[in-house]
C-alpha cells in the first residue's frame, strides 16, 4: 500500500481521480483541501482516506509527511487569479511542495499544468507568458522551473486540453458548466463558420490515465527517439482526444440535436477584428491572442486508449450524453 498526497481533491478533476484511486487501488490517500464540505463523497470513516484541512499557502505544515511518508503526489490544486495569489500558489508554494518530496521515497509526481502554455509542437508557447491570464502565466513560470528540482525525473507533467466533467456527485468543470448556455445559442451559431481547432477530454478519462500509471509505474510513456530529442527530464503528457475543428463541432452539434443547417456564413479573422473595433468589444490580451491563434492543437495527445483502456468520452455525441443534453 502506497501513500498518495493529493491536492485539488475538491475540484472537478480531483473528485474523479480520488474516486478512481479508491475503487481501483488499495493505496492510502491524504487529501489536502481548504473546505472538506466540498468533498462530495463519504470520507469521514473511510479507512484509506485522511483529510488535511488547509491549502498550499500553509504547505509547510505538512513538510514532515511529505518528506518521510509520501510515495506518490498528485498536484491538481490551482489558483485562477489575481496575479499575486496565482503566483504565490501556482509557483512559489507548488515548487515548495515539490522540494519537500523525498526522491528516495517518492516514486511518482503527477503535476497538473495546462495545454495553454504549449505550442503546436508541445514546446513552451512564449505568448502564454506575455499575454496569458494570471493563471496561464503562473503555470508557465512554474513549469519552466521543474527541471531544477531534485525530484524532476519523477515528474509527469499533465497538460489537459479543454476539460469536461461533473454530475450530481461531482463539481462541473468550467466548460461543462457553461455547455447548456452554449446550446441555447445553437439557433444562431449554426449559421456561422470559422477557422479554429482544439482537443477536449473528460475528467473521467484523466482519472483513468492517472490510475493506470499509478498501478503500472514502469509504463514507457515516450519512445526512445523522443527521449533523445527531449532535453528536459520532465515527462510531458498532453491530455486530449484527436483534434476537432470548430466547424466540425458545430456540424456534429447540429446533427446530434436535430438542428437543421442549410448554409454557413464564414467569419474570417479580419472580419471579426472589424466587428470588435466597431462595437468596441472589450477583450483581454489572452482572449485577443487566442482569437488570432485559433488552432490550439498538439502532438501525440493522450487518452486512456493509449494504454489499451476504453475512453469514457471520445466524440461530441458522447459529450452531449454526459451533459444530459
Amino acid at each position: 500500500m502506497k501513500k498518495i498526497f493529493v491536492t485539488g481533491a475538491s475540484g472537478c478533476i480531483g473528485h474523479y481521480v480520488v474516486e478512481s484511486l479508491l475503487n481501483e487501488t488499495d493505496h492510502y490517500l491524504y487529501l489536502l483541501v481548504r473546505d472538506p464540505d466540498k468533498l462530495n463523497f463519504e470520507w469521514e470513516n473511510h479507512p484509506r482516506v485522511q483529510v488535511l484541512v488547509g491549502n498550499l499557502e500553509n504547505i509547510d505544515d505538512h513538510s514532515d509527511l511529505l518528506l518521510k511518508e509520501i510515495n506518490i503526489a498528485i498536484l491538481a490544486a490551482t489558483s485562477w487569479g489575481g496575479s499575486a495569489e496565482a503566483y504565490d500558489v501556482n509557483v512559489v508554494k507548488s515548487l515548495a511542495l515539490l522540494k519537500m518530496l523525498n526522491p528516495n521515497i517518492c516514486d511518482q509526481v503527477f503535476y497538473f499544468s495546462t495545454a495553454s502554455i504549449l505550442d503546436q509542437n508541445n514546446e513552451l508557447l512564449e505568448p502564454a507568458l506575455q499575454f496569458g491570464t494570471d493563471y496561464i502565466r503562473s503555470k508557465y513560470q512554474c513549469f519552466s522551473q521543474l527541471d531544477r528540482l531534485e525530484i524532476s525525473d519523477r515528474i509527469i507533467a499533465l497538460f489537459p486540453t479543454l476539460v469536461l466533467g461533473g454530475d450530481r456527485t461531482k463539481p462541473f468543470s468550467h466548460l461543462s458548466a457553461g455547455f447548456p448556455e452554449i446550446m441555447k445559442w445553437m439557433g444562431l451559431i449554426r449559421w456561422f463558420s470559422t477557422e479554429g481547432s482544439f482537443h477536449f477530454i473528460h475528467a473521467q478519462d484523466i482519472a483513468r490515465i492517472i490510475t493506470y500509471l499509478v498501478v503500472n509505474p514502469h509504463t514507457q510513456l515516450v519512445s526512445e527517439e523522443e527521449q533523445e530529442q527531449e532535453a528536459s527530464t520532465i515527462t510531458k503528457l498532453v491530455l486530449g482526444n484527436q483534434a476537432i475543428t470548430v466547424d466540425q463541432t458545430i456540424d456534429q452539434l447540429c446533427k446530434s440535436t436535430h438542428t437543421k443547417k442549410y448554409f454557413s456564413i464564414p467569419l474570417y479573422g479580419w472580419l471579426i477584428n472589424i466587428f470588435i473595433k466597431i462595437f468596441r468589444i472589450q477583450m483581454d490580451s489572452w482572449s485577443y491572442f487566442s482569437l488570432n491563434y485559433r488552432n490550439f492543437t498538439y502532438q501525440n495527445t493522450v487518452t486512456p486508449a493509449k494504454f489499451g483502456l476504453s475512453n469514457y468520452v471520445s466524440t461530441i455525441n458522447e459529450v452531449l450524453k454526459t451533459t444530459g443534453i
